[in-house]
């Protein structure tokens, strides 16, 4: 498979509360970076954190990395409704 950059798109997009959406493993990253020190101290966040350091280095983990970051966003109410 091939390797990740920062344009490849997530499994799936996510349309954060603030307006913004995360379409690509560059907006993921950036958005993971962004974190307070507490968020990442979170199981929530460190899982998340882990799944995309995994998608980084093989990409068939992109979708569970992805279900992952929805998860903590969605934990921490930062998800869009639907």
């Amino acid at each position: 498979m091939l390797e990740l950059e920062k344009r490849s798109p997530l499994a799936f997009a996510l349309a954060l509360k603030d307006g913004r959406t995360l379409v690509t493993v560059g907006d993921a990253a950036d958005f993971l970076s962004n974190l307070t020190e507490d968020q990442r101290e979170s199981a929530h966040w460190k899982t998340a954190i882990l799944m995309f350091n995994n998608a980084m280095k093989s990409a068939r983990y992109l979708t569970t990395a992805t279900v992952n970051l929805r998860s903590a966003l969605l934990y921490d109410r930062l998800l869009a409704q639907d």
